[in-house]
């Protein structure tokens, strides 16, 4: 039976954070610098969709990328490949962890619009760098290539963090019981770029087939898109008025002890950490899943992303904010753990039948429609889990610091990008089931966590979270 009288959806005198907040915020205009808090939102989700487009573009090939040129410098039978791979993956993730809590906190104190923008820059050069890179031959520059690689995606992970930025600007411009369905604007931004994005790569790689860098460049012309958009059409959001800048840090220990210890936010962010660590267990193998056990080459391997962002988009999109008014986050937040659960562990049996003798093996047609079921709830999952943390830990953290707690929450899911490929990849080539059997078992393991966060939902107070 779903629940009807979470603050998450009515305000009630019980909740004094989304009262408090209600009454605070100002007239819409006073907001989004003179133009509607709508137009905002949507000038936010466009510049997120394209610049993700970019990030959707490479995604699908970096796996494939960073084997073909492992395997130039070491034996490609050998475990050392895994791990490789793994931190190509990692290390945008490692640098979205230390930087996400450092540009939200530097947004609540110069504003949202510059960071916003200061990532796109960035975005637009690393990924060109990425298409240079791409286009030495493996075999006479595969380890200046594997460097120029690694280098493009740590700074492509630097410009990536202000997506937590991104997050404080919905949060700037809806009030609390709108909040989930803004965050899962982020969340359908997300579906679209991966939709898109591994389209965009198959035909580059249609049409230019010995110039693999070209998915790098087209992927740093959006991101120039996005930036001049930005510039044009996005306004400040970030209400100095109402809440104070925050003190000249680059980072506060504080609000990271906060976020962890808070018994509101505190077990938000614990979920969100291990939801993103299990779906990037089997997130980051697919590519591989697909063109070792399924027999799927590079075009078709980007089709099939492309699936996956539909799903995330249609779920996020539709779904989601059709049931926001009716559906608790906490409830979300289940229904999400046990999807995402039975998705993974349905790919490792996907995984398991498509490595059987021929004689024992499944037909092709029913592997794949099966494929295409686990694929489709463990992404459903997501979707719904996604948005309503964000919003859980935006409506329970301090007006004043929605850039620097938000950060910290988008910290957590990129130290779980980190972990996870350095854990999936080498359990992947010791055997193909293992990543998503441990990512399956781990989701539904978070199910004990959901009573804490029922619990927690009106354990924050703004005067209980004055860090300074």
């Amino acid at each position: 039976m779903m629940r009807m009288s979470d603050p998450s959806i009515q305000d009630s005198p019980s909740a004094p954070l989304n009262s408090g907040l209600a009454s605070s915020l100002p007239p819409p205009a006073a907001a989004t610098g003179g133009r509607s808090p709508r137009f905002t939102l949507f000038i936010v989700f466009l510049v997120v969709v394209i610049d993700l487009l970019g990030f959707g573009i490479v995604l699908p090939l970096l796996p494939i990328y960073g084997d073909l040129y492992v395997g130039h410098l070491i034996d490609s039978n050998s475990h050392w490949v895994g791990a490789i791979v793994g931190s190509l993956l990692a290390i945008f993730s490692l640098m979205q962890f230390i930087f996400a809590p450092i540009w939200g906190r530097v947004s609540d104190r110069v504003g949202r619009r510059p960071i916003l923008l200061l990532g796109l820059a960035g975005s637009v050069i690393f990924y060109a760098l990425f298409g240079f890179g791409s286009d030495l031959p493996a075999a006479e520059w595969a380890g200046l290539a594997l460097t120029l690689l690694f280098i493009a995606r740590a700074g492509a992970g630097v410009a990536g963090a202000t997506i937590a930025t991104a997050q404080a600007v919905i949060a700037d411009c809806t009030p609390p019981e709108r909040r989930k369905h803004g965050m899962a604007l982020i969340g359908m931004a997300f579906g679209i770029g991966f939709t898109f994005g591994p389209l965009v790569a198959v035909a580059s790689l249609r049409f230019f087939p010995l110039h693999k860098g070209v998915v790098g460049y087209f992927a740093a012309g959006l991101s120039l898109i996005a930036l001049i958009l930005g510039m044009v059409l996005l306004p400040e959001t970030r209400r100095f008025s109402e809440a104070p800048p925050l003190t000249r840090k680059w980072f506060d220990w504080n609000a990271v002890r906060f976020a962890l210890s808070n018994p509101a936010v505190g077990p938000v962010v614990w979920v969100f950490f291990l939801t993103t660590l299990g779906f990037t267990m089997f997130e980051v193998t697919l590519a591989l899943l697909f063109k070792d056990a399924m027999k799927i080459g590079i075009e078709d391997n980007g089709y099939l992303f492309a699936y996956i962002g539909f799903v995330l988009a249609l779920a996020q999109g539709v779904l989601y904010r059709r049931l926001a008014k009716r559906v608790s986050e906490p409830t979300f937040m289940a229904v999400g753990i046990v999807l995402m659960g039975l998705g993974m562990a349905s790919l490792a049996g996907v995984s398991w039948a498509a490595i059987q003798p021929l004689e024992y093996r499944l037909e092709y047609r029913t592997l794949f429609t099966l494929l295409l079921v686990s694929l489709t709830v463990a992404v459903t999952g997501f979707a719904l889990l996604t948005p309503s943390a964000q919003a859980l830990v935006s409506r329970r953290s301090d007006p004043e610091k929605q850039g620097e707690i938000l950060g910290v929450n988008q910290s957590a899911s990129a130290m779980a990008r980190i972990v996870g490929p350095l854990i999936s990849l080498p359990l992947y080539f010791v055997n193909h089931l293992l990543p998503y059997l441990l990512g399956g078992v781990l989701m539904l393991l978070m199910l004990a966590l959901i009573p804490r966060i029922r619990r927690g939902k009106d354990a924050f107070t703004p005067t209980a979270a004055r860090m300074e």
